[in-house]
């Protein structure tokens, strides 16, 4: 769903869903930018992961990647640099190449907005999307100076000059005319000619793109476009920008039919009746959209069979709304994972945010490694092989770089094992390894290891009634969930009846190692894993 410049949104739902790969696939569903203040750097990410993973990686159009629209609600403005005008064209065309929709399966189709009662989907596969910079509405002028403005907004020169009798384009100047300005010795008069002449240019730029200063929130649309070609007929031209003002921009409403939107000023309001005839004309089970803000991240409509998914959290004010993202498996049932990125993530730095406490750091490194242990143990046999193709005297030794090689023909994951073995081997006589002692040193670990982790959880469910009593205790408002605040405060008021120093800054760091999943509370699975209860052997 929706991202808006909210670059902690995503690093979140990466470090909950994983990074895109081959095995995870990702829709982004429009509105990466505007209003938040790291739209390049969204962009960027996404665009990276959509050249390494073109099959793997969907990214849809949504209203914002619109450059009327850009101009309004911060992007344009943040890309204020020596190039940046280079840049938001190069933006420009990008945005406008953008699918309008992803169809998954055949049966689910993801579109920003929503749909109308003429909503077309073979129409919108045949559209020539870079022709549509904007679907903002500019004003209606007279056909002869229409398309040079065109140009202008689209980037490009106007070429040629006009024929004769018509009116040619207006050229915007903030400079004074010269032959106007009164003199500068009658400096009252001078000023107010002054402001006037600024006042006279800023309500031409207004008119140009179509911004008033009595305008709401949004924006309005009505009836043209911007396209880079305006040769076509013009009925193509409006069937087309009403198909896609409509996926772009519309909503759906709890009353049946369809009708104009005039909340937003463009895209229309359909019905659950509208819904139910285009899922049925095209073999459709539900539709997934964005575009609005929903409290719980996430709001089912229309019978269940329309899906609105929003992604910012704390979009309006912090606490004001949970984000959200939607996995659907290959039985296309819609499984939620809500978040709220907290006001102290924004506090931490780069390495925390990746990687977050260094004492989880090591703790998630130590769980990956004990993993690929498991996985070289039960491939032991198929290992012993491989290393005594490298061990042509039988001395039951093999160099690192050989050991490396083996295994990586044995188990095949493309890991870097050169870098990985001081994790995985432990000592080495010469830079040799003795290969059959290192499989038998896996072994019983892996022995000791089971061993610890069935008596470990028999310990843990068998105080598991203590720890719920502790962390109903801890969770002051019966929420379910121990904020930040709850466990600072309890954490302070036991370190001091216990004389216990513990800094604020330690107690941080601790809540911040108990939460796993980054989502600003803690749960009772995080409590129970962060206070394991471990045995003490005499």
């Amino acid at each position: 769903g929706d991202l808006h410049g909210q670059l902690d949104d995503l690093f979140l739902i990466f470090y909950k869903n994983g990074l895109p790969s081959p095995s995870k696939s990702y829709v982004f569903n429009g509105d990466f930018v505007d209003r938040g203040k790291q739209s390049l750097e969204i962009l960027v990410i996404l665009f990276t992961f959509l050249l390494i993973y073109p099959k793997e990686v969907h990214l849809n159009r949504g209203n914002h990647e619109d450059h009327m629209v850009n101009l309004r609600y911060g992007f344009c403005a943040g890309l204020s640099t020596v190039h940046g005008k280079k840049i938001l064209r190069m933006f420009q065309n990008v945005f406008c190449w953008l699918p309008l929709a992803t169809l998954i399966d055949q049966k689910v189709l993801i579109i920003h907005g929503g749909i109308s009662d003429t909503t077309d989907l073979d129409m919108l596969e045949k559209i020539q999307r870079d022709k549509f910079i904007s679907v903002l509405r500019l004003k209606k002028r007279k056909e002869s100076s229409r398309k040079p403005e065109v140009q202008a907004i689209n980037g490009e020169s106007p070429s040629g000059s006009d024929t004769a009798g018509k009116e040619a384009a207006p050229r915007l100047s903030l400079q004074p005319q010269a032959a106007q300005a009164p003199s500068t010795a009658n400096r009252p008069e001078f000023s107010r000619w002054l402001r006037q002449t600024v006042q006279e240019q800023i309500d031409t730029c207004r008119r140009l793109v179509d911004i008033s200063e009595s305008e709401p929130e949004e924006l309005t649309y009505s009836s043209i476009v911007s396209l880079k070609d305006a040769d076509e007929p013009c009925w193509t031209r409006q069937e087309e920008w009403k198909q896609i003002l409509d996926i772009l921009w519309s909503d759906p409403m709890p009353q049946e039919g369809c009708r104009e939107n005039k909340v937003r000023g463009g895209g229309c309001y359909f019905g659950p009746d509208v819904t139910e005839k285009f899922l049925e004309k095209y073999s459709l089970q539900f539709l997934i959209r964005s575009h609005e803000c929903k409290q719980e991240g996430y709001e089912f409509c229309h019978n269940r069979k329309v899906l609105t998914i929003f992604s910012a959290s704390n979009y309006y004010e912090i606490g004001s709304n949970r984000g959200a993202y939607v996995k659907l498996g290959p039985d296309l049932i819609p499984h939620f994972v809500q978040y709220q990125a907290n006001k102290t993530a924004h506090m931490l730095t780069m390495t925390q945010r990746q990687g977050f406490p260094v004492a989880l750091i090591s703790r998630v490194e130590e769980s990956a490694f004990r993993a690929l242990r498991e996985q070289l143990f039960a491939h032991t046999s198929a290992l012993i092989s491989a290393f005594k193709a490298y061990d042509g005297d039988n001395t039951g030794r093999i160099t690192l770089s050989n050991w490396a090689t083996a295994v990586e023909s044995v188990l095949r994951l493309g890991l870097p094992w050169r870098m990985l073995r001081p994790q995985l081997v432990r000592s080495t006589k010469d830079g040799m390894l003795e290969y059959k002692c290192w499989l038998d040193d896996l072994a019983m670990e892996q022995r000791s290891q089971e061993h610890i982790q069935s008596s470990l959880l028999e310990i843990i469910y068998r105080n598991r009634s203590n720890l719920e009593t502790i962390f109903r205790i801890i969770d002051r408002d019966h929420s379910g969930l121990i904020s930040f605040e709850e466990f600072q405060q309890t954490w302070k008021l036991f370190s001091s009846h216990m004389n216990i120093g513990l800094t604020d800054d330690g107690i941080d760091d601790l809540v911040r190692s108990i939460d796993f999943n980054k989502d600003g509370n803690i749960d009772f699975n995080e409590f129970l894993e962060a206070f394991r209860l471990v045995k003490q052997c005499p």
